[in-house]
This record gives structure tokens, C-alpha cells and sequence, in this order.
């Protein structure tokens, strides 16, 4: 009960415009509210390393250095694989960081563009 008050759907039904789209690139520069510059993200591996490791499409994202390490792992240790849980597990916290990362993206580019439409609608109202 209660899910149709939930943000998410508030936002898909009421305001489809002020939702970015997350198979596109964002629309803001992403160096705003950045004085001094953000941190590059490159990836770590390259697509010919990808494919010589046959990685899943899944895995093919900022942490995929670490999954190659993990396989490496289990094919250095055959049996059982014990040893390569501390491999797995930081390979998940990249995971789950990168995550937070794409979150936090998605919710700054949404906020841009709330703002963006605010400061559009007190122009037409002539307040600014």
C-alpha cells in the first residue's frame, strides 16, 4: 500500500520532462558547482582486454579490472576457491561504489534540470 505516492512513480506520471534519461549522456556540463575540477574516471582495462577475458556484457563497466583479477584468482586456486573471497568482495565494494557514483550523477543531473525549469518559468512570469 502506498506505492503510488512514492517518489519514483510521482516522478514518472507528474514529471516525465524533468526526469533524465539514463541511456543518454548528461546534458549539464559536469564541471558546474566544481571549482577546482573533478577527479576523470578511465577505465582501468581496455575493450581488447575485455574480450581476451570473454567478459560478460554485465561486467563490462569501471570495475572490470577487479572481476578480471577475481577470475585470475580462481584460476590460479582451481579448488576451492577461498582464497579469492577477498577478491570477490572487493570487486563488489567497486561495484556498489560505482553505483553510488551513477546514483548521485542521475540525481544531480535530475536536480539541474528541476532548477533549469524553475528558473525558466520565473522568466516567464517576469520575476527575474
Amino acid at each position: 500500500m502506498g506505492q503510488a505516492n512514492c517518489a519514483p512513480v510521482r516522478d514518472l506520471w507528474y514529471g516525465p520532462e524533468l526526469r533524465p534519461d539514463w541511456k543518454k549522456e548528461p546534458t549539464f556540463d559536469p564541471f558546474v558547482g566544481f571549482p577546482n575540477g573533478r577527479k576523470i574516471r578511465d577505465p582501468k582495462v581496455t575493450l581488447e582486454e575485455m574480450d581476451a577475458h570473454l567478459l560478460p556484457l554485465r561486467r563490462r563497466d569501471y570495475c572490470a579490472y577487479m572481476y578480471i583479477k577475481f577470475l585470475d584468482c580462481k584460476k590460479d586456486n582451481k579448488w576451492p576457491y577461498l582464497p579469492c573471497d577477498l577478491v570477490f568482495q572487493d570487486f563488489q565494494a567497486c561495484e556498489h561504489e560505482d553505483f553510488v557514483l551513477r546514483m548521485k550523477e542521475y540525481e544531480r543531473e535530475r536536480r539541474l534540470m528541476v532548477r533549469e525549469a524553475r528558473i525558466k518559468s520565473k522568466m516567464a512570469r517576469g520575476e527575474m
